[in-house]
């Protein structure tokens, strides 16, 4: 898949005006410095094609994946090192984002790494994982994170899902850096469900799931946020989600609450929340999605993921 990207470098304020004659010795002594940085500070606008690649999952994935998984969960208490192996171990499923092979004769001078992981999908079934580390470390946090922040009858319906081993639940995994455009969403999502389905056939692992639960990296207005404390629960509306793609699960839920990582959040692993200098508070929005909802949900991706 090819993406196109503007790289743009920010220009800082223009200096204050002085009356005629008064420039500072500083300034006359600067100014010839100024005038060296004059290409860095010009805006750039460029287009930069990049073609991505999906691949199996693979051994030499291992500390992208972990990357990733890190950027999801930050400083919660979940063993990513084991649910990367597991990842691995299960690639009947799953994919990873590459870039593809850039020909030799390419004047790029950036020098990417062939097996630098963009994104990746796959899904942990966490009820055939069962007493597996990093399976009950992903229940303990949604379940003690749902009784922070949701009424007790939510807790209860969650608790319940989440314990019934008849209808196996899917902890669905769809990571990307921020950069990767929601169009590759499209084609990863049906993929993925092209090999559950075939994994069901053949009785191998992850193949059925009843419900897929989804921790979805989300962000809201701080200050509208600041005036409507209490509400775990928030409108679509408010929400923006890093994958936008998401905002579709969001809408079929059964299930759905958020919570905030702000304090878990730094500039390396959670980004400058800010946007147009509206400060953002981070969040995690968790969702519980029935499984005969997601031929609904992979329509919406066609409708407004196709290129």
């Amino acid at each position: 898949m090819a993406s196109q990207a503007k790289r743009r470098k920010a220009v800082g304020p223009p200096d204050a005006l002085q009356e005629e004659g008064e420039e500072s010795d500083s300034e006359l002594d600067s100014e010839e410095e100024d005038e060296e940085d004059d290409d860095e500070e010009e805006e750039i606008n460029e287009e930069i094609n990049v073609e991505f690649e999906a691949h199996s999952i693979s051994d030499n994935d291992k500390n992208g994946i972990k990357k990733l998984l890190q950027q999801l969960f930050l400083k919660a208490p979940i063993n990513t090192a084991d649910l990367t192996d597991i990842l691995i171990q299960q690639n009947h499923i799953g994919s990873v984002i590459k870039q593809a092979e850039v020909l030799e004769e390419s004047d790029d001078d950036d020098e990417v790494d062939a097996d630098e992981v963009f994104g990746f999908i796959s899904l942990l079934n966490l009820t055939e994982r069962k007493g597996t580390e990093c399976a009950e470390q992903i229940k303990e946090l949604v379940l003690s994170q749902s009784e922070k922040n949701c009424e007790q009858s939510l807790v209860e319906q969650l608790d319940k899902l989440l314990s019934d081993t008849t209808k196996p639940v899917g902890f669905l995994l769809s990571e990307r850096f921020i950069n990767v455009p929601p169009q590759i969403a499209l084609p990863m999502h049906q993929q993925l469900q092209k090999e559950l389905t075939e994994a069901q056939k053949t009785n191998k692992p992850c193949g059925k799931c009843y419900f897929y639960l989804l921790i979805s990296k989300t962000f809201i207005d701080k200050k509208a946020h600041a005036r409507k404390k209490g509400s775990s629960t928030h409108q679509k509306d408010e929400l923006m989600f890093s994958n936008a793609e998401e905002e579709f699960f969001y809408e079929k839920a059964l299930l759905k609450f958020s919570y905030s990582v702000e304090e878990e959040s730094d500039s390396c692993l959670g980004g400058r929340w800010s946007f147009e200098d509206v400060p953002m508070k981070p969040l995690r929005t968790v969702m519980v999605i029935p499984a005969d909802r997601m031929d609904a949900i992979m329509d919406k991706l066609k409708e407004y993921l196709s290129v």
